[in-house]
């Protein structure tokens, strides 16, 4: 009997606890990354943050409040996932003016050749690496995103 209790006394602290790597983000945490981003803005009207790391993919929260760089990753896609606001994503073509700004990133002022995608809460969007993108706010917009970025 006596070992009957100590096999649950150390089991119970194991059942129900959450395997490594899983994290949860709920809808509301989503929402608030907008008011704690906002703060942190740069020039261009843009900040993220980095929440979670996952060996071949992290995830970062993006709020922006006016229009992005054109971007191409070499070895990242991106997987996108609003939250709030609304934008449109400029997606394929070329980057005009292209730059290395970091070993396998591309950015530019804008993209010539590519399509256009409006974006609002509740889409998602995969954008595969080596594809130019850039997300375009109008006047007096925001939005507010969860970004994976998963390694090719």
């Amino acid at each position: 009997m006596r070992r009957k209790l100590l096999f649950l006394i150390f089991l119970l602290p194991l059942v129900g606890a959450e395997p490594a790597g899983y994290r949860y983000w709920s809808a509301a945490d989503l929402k608030g990354y907008a008011k704690t981003l906002a703060p942190k803005m740069s020039a261009q009207k843009f900040a993220n943050e980095r929440i979670g790391d996952f060996g071949n993919h992290y995830a970062l929260a993006v709020h922006r409040e006016g229009t992005g760089d054109a971007e191409l990753h070499e070895n990242d896609a991106d997987l996108m996932f609003i939250s709030s606001g609304s934008a449109t994503l400029v997606i394929g073509g070329s980057i005009k003016d292209s730059k290395q700004t970091a070993p396998g990133e591309q950015r530019g002022p804008s993209i010539v050749g590519g399509s256009k995608q409006k974006l609002a809460p509740g889409d998602v969007v995969h954008v595969p690496s080596k594809t130019a993108h850039q997300v375009m706010l109008d006047p007096a917009t925001q939005i507010t995103y969860l970004v994976v970025k998963v390694r090719d």
